[in-house]
């Protein structure tokens, strides 16, 4: 995974050259992610000293997106950050899913079905819910709720 809108380079591709010996020696299959933080963009953000897309800017997520997608990633993923205000906009995940053919993954924010059903008809292909399933008690009843949601 590479966070493409990093401003240090470290994390962009220094530290998965570091790691891509280790994953060839043992023969694991690499899943190539493009990862672009928006938003709000919380920790990851700013550990991954990220230029954090800004909501309403959906083009700059299709720019980066789009990049990644020609150097050969498979997967995009749109992260608002751990415990973020508020999910990727549909209007955001709409745009990249237009211009971009790879797998498109949604994080941050998505704390109910109806954020994940937004995610969902926007374009979304996988969603992530972390920080509900980190912190939710009642972990199991919600993500059936969001699961039964999808599949309607």
């Amino acid at each position: 995974m590479s966070l493409l809108n990093s401003a240090n380079t470290y994390y962009l591709i220094d530290s998965q050259a570091i790691g891509a010996p280790m994953v060839k020696k043992l023969g694991i299959e690499s899943l190539p992610m493009g990862y672009i933080i928006v938003g709000y963009g919380g920790a990851a953000g700013y550990v991954g000293q990220a230029r954090v897309v800004p909501y309403d800017r959906p083009e700059l997520a299709v720019a980066y997106a789009s990049a990644g997608e020609l150097l050969g990633m498979r997967y995009i993923y749109l992260e608002a950050g751990s415990g973020a205000p508020q999910p990727v906009t549909p209007q955001m995940i709409g745009a990249v899913r237009k211009y971009c053919k790879g797998t498109l993954v949604v994080g941050g924010g998505i704390r109910d079905a109806k954020a994940a059903v937004a995610a969902k008809k926007a374009g979304a292909q996988i969603i992530v819910t972390g920080t509900l399933v980190e912190e939710e008690a009642k972990v199991t009843e919600r993500i059936s709720e969001i699961t039964k949601a999808l599949k309607a």
